[in-house]
């Protein structure tokens, strides 16, 4: 099985040295460069071509926010995961709004990281647990976004998956539950997206329970 190709954005050089060295402790963890900066990242993006983006929020030149909006408008495939200190709300929903798949604080453990990594190549959204309790509380105020395709779009099949969705599950999660195969959940969630004109599965949750389409806001996002 080939190594996930990582690259690493902060600019702090002692803390981007060390989570290198913890990586390459993996042995399906390469990574293929480091950046300072977002604007430096957004060039690492497009020469090394990295299956994922460990993005810091706060840096000089070109902040996390705009090198994510950056990236995945040239490379839309590329899965970027803020890694920060940062618990404030603003930039948690600035960091979803921009495309990021994940959201997650510097204080977690080595296991959960690895473990984050792989769970957002297999189409999940990691979120550190102190900031889904943020999360659920902005999906259950009035929404304040437009440009939101409307629910009345979806299939029967397509609503259903939504909801799993917001349940916390993961794909291969939703396959077994609908007997499906985890393709066809992932071909479906895809028309979600599309149709809802939302990037990723943490908005799809969002949107799920903000407009009271889920079966259970326990779980917003799969962990």
């Amino acid at each position: 099985m080939s190594r996930v190709r990582v690259l690493l954005v902060d600019d702090q050089n002692l803390f981007r040295r060390g989570l290198a060295t913890l990586l390459a402790s993996s042995e399906d963890l390469e990574v293929v460069g480091e950046a300072a900066d977002g604007r430096e990242a957004l060039e690492k993006a497009r020469s090394l071509r990295p299956d994922v983006v460990l993005m810091d929020v706060h840096m000089p030149v070109c902040d996390g926010i705009q090198a994510t909006q950056l990236i995945k408008a040239e490379r839309p495939k590329t899965k970027v995961v803020v890694l920060t200190v940062s618990e404030d709300d603003a930039d948690l929903f600035r960091a979803i709004n921009s495309g990021a798949e994940g959201y997650l604080l510097k204080n977690l453990y080595p296991d959960d990281l690895f473990q984050s990594i792989h769970s957002v190549m297999a189409g999940e959204s990691p979120v550190s647990p102190a900031m889904a309790g943020h999360l659920l509380q902005e999906i259950r105020q009035p929404s304040r976004r437009q440009g939101q395709g409307p629910a009345s779009e979806l299939t029967p099949r397509e609503r259903e998956i939504l909801q799993l969705v917001a349940e916390g599950l993961s794909n291969a999660e939703i396959a077994s539950r609908l007997y499906v195969v985890e393709g066809t959940v992932k071909n479906h969630l895809h028309n979600v997206l599309g149709k809802l004109q939302l990037s990723n599965r943490v908005q799809a949750a969002a949107f799920a329970l903000r407009q009271g389409l889920a079966l259970s806001a326990a779980s917003p996002v799969p962990q």
